[in-house]
């Protein structure tokens, strides 16, 4: 791969934005070279890429940087336009990809790092309140799984499942550490068989890290939280 055509990716093994921008990247068969950052001690290269908000993810192409995970999403897919595509060509599928996948990042994310980071009363109104988000989720996306099978594979894998693996995907580890159900299969059907789906396919199997290692850094990260809070 020549120099003009070089990619690279600032990113953090555990940061579900880099997840998203590593996956990408994997599906369309982009070769990539990796760049683990500290946090704590961000590179020379990070902080020129990205000099607004100084984080990973940035991605950088042909010299150029691009930070934030979902316009680096849009990115790839405008430019690689002979992978498999992440948004749908039909203006008004994706339109509806785009919704759900903003109501997801401004609605979910947060929400579900309130429930992470708190306790007691605080951590069951966090809760109640995923869980309410979670059911206007499902309703939203019987639209676009009108057989009620989420038939995902690497081709057709798109931005919409991206954001919701990089958020919900490791449920089980969520629900280890917190010991709270997270992912109903009663409740939520459609978005429990859509993320099983996700889940099977080899390149995100490759892509997850260890469920041990989550457990551990969510551990750590909760009660990082907690005792500052405290």
């Amino acid at each position: 791969m020549g120099e003009e055509n070089k990619v690279i990716l600032h990113g953090v093994w555990a940061s579900p934005f880099s997840k998203r921008v590593e996956l990408a990247l994997k599906l369309t068969g982009i070769p990539l070279e990796y760049v683990e950052e500290d946090l704590q001690n961000k590179s020379p290269q990070l902080l020129r890429c990205n000099p607004v908000h100084k984080k990973i993810p940035v991605r950088v192409h042909n010299g150029k940087p691009i930070a934030e995970s979902l316009v680096i999403l849009e990115y790839i897919d405008e430019t690689w336009k002979n992978s498999p595509r992440l948004l749908p060509k039909d203006p008004y599928k994706r339109a509806k990809v785009r919704f759900w996948t903003s109501f997801v990042q401004q609605q979910l994310f947060d929400t579900m790092f309130t429930v992470t980071k708190t306790e007691g009363e605080a951590q069951r109104k966090a809760v109640k309140e995923v869980s309410e988000k979670l059911q206007v989720l499902e309703e939203g996306i019987k639209e676009l799984f009108p057989n009620g099978n989420p038939c995902i594979d690497s081709q057709n894998i798109g931005l919409l499942d991206i954001v919701i693996l990089s958020l919900l995907g490791p449920h089980k580890v969520q629900e280890e550490v917190l010991g709270i159900k997270i992912i109903d299969p009663e409740k939520t059907p459609l978005i429990f068989a859509w993320l099983t789906a996700i889940n099977q396919l080899t390149v995100v199997k490759e892509s997850t890290p260890p469920h041990d290692k989550l457990v551990a850094l969510l551990k750590f990260l909760r009660e990082n939280s907690l005792k500052s809070s405290a």
